[in-house]
């Protein structure tokens, strides 16, 4: 690697850990309709009561028509602005057959299958690895309000 690469890289030092706590709850959410839910505070509150220092989060949402992702959460704007670009990719006036559930239920199956309902986030020193401008939300894909359900995992060391 040449030098000057070389000075615009670096990484700290490995940090080793034992794993020695598997611990999982699941998560009750009530969704108020399309949109975003921030549920970064409750994961915080799962990552302090399993007392976390060192390993992994999975995040896992037991549906098909909601989603998690990873976003900003300083502008509000940046949220609206996914929620009418999920709109625009998948319309609900855009023929679908499948409509047992309601216009809306097939768009929604659409946007989980471009978005994520699982997550890992890193564990490091008790703290969420998430960025200064980092959340995580669910997005409810479904115009009307419905309960939903994330499966919360911590495998690593705890205090």
């Amino acid at each position: 690697m040449s030098r000057e690469k070389s000075e615009r890289r670096s990484r700290t030092p490995a940090a080793v850990s034992k794993v020695d706590t598997l611990a999982s709850s699941i998560l009750i959410l009530q969704s108020e309709g399309e949109g975003f839910v921030d549920i970064t505070g409750e994961i915080r509150a799962f990552v302090a009561e399993t007392r976390a220092m060192s390993g992994a989060l999975t995040i896992f949402l037991r549906h098909t028509s909601a989603s998690l992702t990873i976003q900003e959460n300083a502008d509000p704007d940046v949220l609206r602005d996914l929620v009418s670009a999920l709109q625009r990719l998948a319309p609900a006036e855009a023929g679908w057959r499948h409509v047992t559930e309601g216009p809306d239920d097939m768009p929604a199956h659409v946007k989980t299958m471009l978005t994520a309902t699982s997550l890992q986030i890193p564990i490091i020193g008790g703290e969420l690895m998430l960025g200064t401008w980092q959340a995580v939300y669910l997005i409810e894909h479904r115009t009307k309000p419905h309960r939903r359900e994330a499966v919360l995992q911590f495998i690593g060391e705890a205090r």
